[in-house]
């Protein structure tokens, strides 16, 4: 991890100098869910949240949500703020879109005493495709499909209109694909974009991948994993949860988003 230096400077306000003699904590880790009506998704997003603390121990890490569930983000910023305290935005989301350009910068607007940054998403990260791989072997994935004419996936994730998600998706998909030795892997999405699941499926078999897995690129359970997991033809991987990488790659986030800060310092004393 590269080390804070004494000051903390973003768009929201000047750097704060440390006390003489004092090293300054490491800015806050806030990761950031979408939010659930189901109950199963705060929980999958708590353990994971600890997870990131055992790997990290000192780390002051908070869950927000932007809707949905408490606590949310606004509520969590504004807390931040009053405690003086600095912070890094960690989307647990899977490609850049609405929430992550639009809604987190927002938030960070509505909350002008509070020197904090967003990282970007988890987005197509050898980590986030390690947890991927791992959850459809535990789903009964196994080598040999990896290798076989007959199999195919499907990659689902929620959606999103911006063209910029859809390339990530793809990206994501690739690598998968080489992970699982060269099987097809197909991006589809729950809303917003196309195709759906049950297209991408039939997609598959129109090249004769009758075998078909659905790996669920979500961070929780919730509606649209779930929806996105019955239309399976075979197997269905549990979304990525509170796996071991999954954990690592927040981490990754929240590291470079320190080091662009850094950087940016350096460059404004040139």
């Amino acid at each position: 991890m590269t080390e804070p230096d004494s000051t903390y400077a973003t768009a929201a306000g000047p750097a704060r100098p440390a006390l003489a003699g004092t090293t300054p904590p490491a800015p806050t880790l806030v990761a950031v869910g979408h939010g659930s009506r189901d109950p199963r998704a705060r929980a999958t997003l708590g353990r994971l949240l600890e997870r990131v603390r055992e790997l990290r121990p000192g780390l002051d890490v908070r869950l927000a949500h932007i809707e949905l569930n408490a606590p949310l983000l606004d509520a969590t910023l504004t807390e931040l703020a009053a405690e003086g305290r600095d912070a890094v935005l960690v989307p647990l989301l899977l490609a850049p879109g609405y929430h992550v350009t639009h809604d987190l910068p927002a938030a960070l607007a509505a909350v002008p005493g509070l020197r904090a940054r967003v990282a970007e998403p988890l987005g197509a990260h050898p980590l986030l495709v390690e947890a991927l791989a791992d959850r459809l072997a535990h789903a009964g994935w196994t080598p040999e499909d990896g290798t076989s004419r007959a199999a195919g996936v499907v990659l689902a994730s929620a959606g999103s209109r911006d063209p910029r998600s859809g390339a990530e998706l793809c990206r994501i998909a690739a690598l998968l694909g080489d992970r699982l030795g060269g099987v097809p892997v197909v991006p589809a999405y729950a809303s917003a974009a196309a195709p759906t699941v049950p297209e991408a499926v039939r997609a598959l078999a129109a090249r004769g991948r009758h075998r078909v897995a659905v790996a669920s690129c979500f961070t929780a359970p919730g509606l649209f994993a779930t929806r996105a997991a019955a239309h399976a033809p075979w197997i269905a991987s549990a979304p990525l949860g509170a796996h071991p990488a999954l954990a690592r790659l927040v981490l990754h986030r929240y590291d470079g988003a320190l080091r662009a800060t850094t950087r940016e310092r350096e460059l404004a004393t040139v």
